[in-house]
């Protein structure tokens, strides 16, 4: 069994070699946003776009007087992984199944955009598409390939091609397993080092034999059934007003000046630290639910609809918009996608099983008698069977339900026997169970 890591750490670069790296991320995001402006011409006259086809374009593109300095810099094999991952970027675009999870998707209608051709015709901007790359965005990458072939690792040094040289990093933990890649980054004026592991192992076997059923909040993060409850960290909440002071103030700069540059960075480094502290908040509480507990059973939440706003339309007015956009605001800080996403690896790196469910009825089913009631939970925080008189805390009810309708989920579909993902809607499932 084959399992795929990365490791992120923080690059040191020195000044010299600050400047290369500048470069080799400037040529990268240039021979990218090159690069698409072909493949939309290519689009237009209905060729094949693939990563071969992109790559045969590179040097159509360094014999261009404008496009010398591509000529003379020794980052070629690095701008070629760039293209290639545009042609992966595009292999996205016409993949119908990506097209069809777009579909379900909901989102707000939007002015669309449009690439001007050098025929003077032009083409729209779909959904999936690629875009074209900024300087200002904040973000620029590069990934290197065959790591053995011209990196290397020794303690907290990595050897890197392309004239970088040797360059120190904070290496937090070992590295485990054989690195097939790098990726460095540059994100609000830090360097951040990625190393892409793979480690073939044996099929694992999980320590654990328990079995949790876990209720996503946003009083409570995470309320097992087991009792076991996480408080929610709520990092944005906590940083709001420094944020809404330093909007405030941007709003009367000059757009693009010294200082309103100054103030932008400002902005967006308090919101790196934010989802900061988020990302490692997640990832403590799922590695402790996922070394303690071989099954863990989440419910399917479709956590974009559960988001949306409350406006309405011009014709038909929402209700409560303020309410509900500070609910959705609590939603989404507290990265429920992220957390289910972190304990899917995880479960299948222990050798573990998640099982995701259909969130209906959860927390209106009694635990006890399985009777289905609104009357059944009244208030927020108390459950009360109307039928048995079963009182419990309602989110530890909604956790015990969720367990249940998992093992329900996995004997009906014999996963063992027929090897079917363990997802399945349960809304049937709980009608014949109660």
């Amino acid at each position: 069994m084959k399992i795929n890591k990365a490791y992120k750490f923080r690059l040191e670069p020195n000044a010299e070699q600050e400047l290369v790296l500048n470069k080799l991320l400037g040529s990268a995001r240039f021979v990218w946003n090159q690069i698409l402006a072909v493949s939309f011409e290519m689009l237009a006259r209905n060729e094949r776009i693939n990563k071969v086809n992109l790559v045969n374009k590179i040097p159509e593109l360094r014999k261009k007087p404008e496009c010398a300095f591509l000529e003379n810099s020794s980052n070629g094999v690095s701008l070629q992984q760039k293209v290639r991952d545009l042609g992966d970027a595009w292999a996205k675009f016409f993949d119908k199944k990506e097209q069809a999870k777009l579909k379900q998707k909901p989102f707000k209608a939007k002015k669309p955009k449009f690439f001007k051709l050098t025929d003077g015709s032009e083409i729209q901007l779909r959904p999936l598409m690629p875009r074209f790359k900024k300087k200002s965005d904040g973000y620029d990458s590069i990934r290197i390939v065959q790591f053995g072939r011209y990196c290397w690792v020794k303690g907290n040094q990595v050897k890197l091609p392309n004239d970088i040289g040797v360059v120190k990093f904070r290496k937090s933990q070992d590295i485990l397993g054989e690195i097939k890649n790098v990726t460095i980054s540059k994100h609000i004026g830090k360097w951040y080092i990625s190393f892409g592991v793979e480690n073939t192992i044996d099929a694992p076997i999980h320590p654990s034999k328990s079995a949790i059923g876990i209720d996503l909040g946003v009083k409570k993060l995470i309320t097992a059934s087991s009792g076991q409850v996480f408080d929610p960290i709520n990092s944005f909440k906590a940083n709001q007003v420094k944020i809404a002071k330093f909007q405030r103030k941007l709003r009367k700069k000059t757009k693009f000046s010294q200082n309103w540059k100054k103030l932008n960075l400002k902005i967006n480094k308090l919101h790196h630290h934010i989802a900061n502290i988020r990302h490692d908040y997640l990832h403590k509480v799922t590695t402790t639910l996922s070394k303690k507990h071989a099954m863990i059973v989440v419910e399917d939440l479709k956590v974009a609809n559960m988001s949306k706003s409350a406006q309405g339309s011009i014709e038909k007015k929402g209700k409560n918009v303020k309410a509900k956009s500070g609910l959705n605001k609590s939603i989404l800080d507290q990265g429920w996608s992220m957390l289910v996403g972190m304990l899917e690896y995880k479960q299948q790196w222990r050798g573990g099983l998640l099982v995701k469910i259909d969130p209906r009825y959860t927390s209106q089913t009694c635990s006890s008698c399985g009777h289905i009631a609104k009357e059944n939970r009244l208030t927020q925080a108390k459950f009360e069977c109307v039928s048995c008189g079963y009182v419990a805390n309602a989110d530890i009810n909604a956790s015990r339900n969720i367990l249940a309708v998992g093992h329900t989920v996995l004997s009906v579909e014999g996963r063992c026997g027929k090897g079917r993902p363990a997802k399945q809607k349960a809304s049937e499932i709980r009608e014949e169970v109660a």
